[in-house]
């Protein structure tokens, strides 16, 4: 299915726009500054968005808080009213062991990298990698700071 997603060349692509991804992104990290999960990868693509987590609340009420919101913005910035933005089916997987975890977190951060976006996961923007890139970097040079 993911593949079919990475391959699509037409219909509906509103997430490739720079202001639609970023107010997932923010999106997604105010779920974690209310507490809704603990956030381990995500990924925002051209038609789709890959997101792992651990819930702290219902799973199906953090989705459609997190679609809702994001639906309504999105929507704003697009001009469209009383459109669906988002399809109303979603596909979640209880994770079993660290080895389905790492592989999972792995796959959602090369995404990019797969669909031909990027060459390696870091590159793209809208993604964990990049973030998770920009942090170490951050902590590094704040490291480097203390010790001079």
């Amino acid at each position: 299915m993911d593949q079919q997603l990475d391959n699509v060349r037409s219909g509906p692509m509103y997430l490739r726009q720079s202001a639609i991804a970023q107010l997932i992104v923010q999106s997604i990290h105010k779920g974690v500054q209310l507490g809704h999960y603990e956030l381990h990868a995500y990924v925002v693509m051209a038609n789709h968005v890959h997101i792992l987590v651990r819930p702290y609340i219902d799973p199906s009420r953090l989705l459609k808080s997190l679609k809702g919101a994001t639906a309504r913005e999105a929507n704003k910035l697009l001009g469209r009213t009383g459109e669906p933005f988002w399809q109303k089916e979603s596909y979640d997987h209880w994770v079993r062991d660290q080895a389905e975890f790492e592989r999972i977190r792995a796959y959602i951060e090369n995404n990019p990298v797969k669909a031909g976006l990027a060459n390696v996961a870091n590159e793209y923007p809208w993604s964990s990698a990049s973030i998770e890139t920009s942090l170490d970097a951050a902590r590094m040079s704040a490291r480097a700071t203390r010790l001079i």
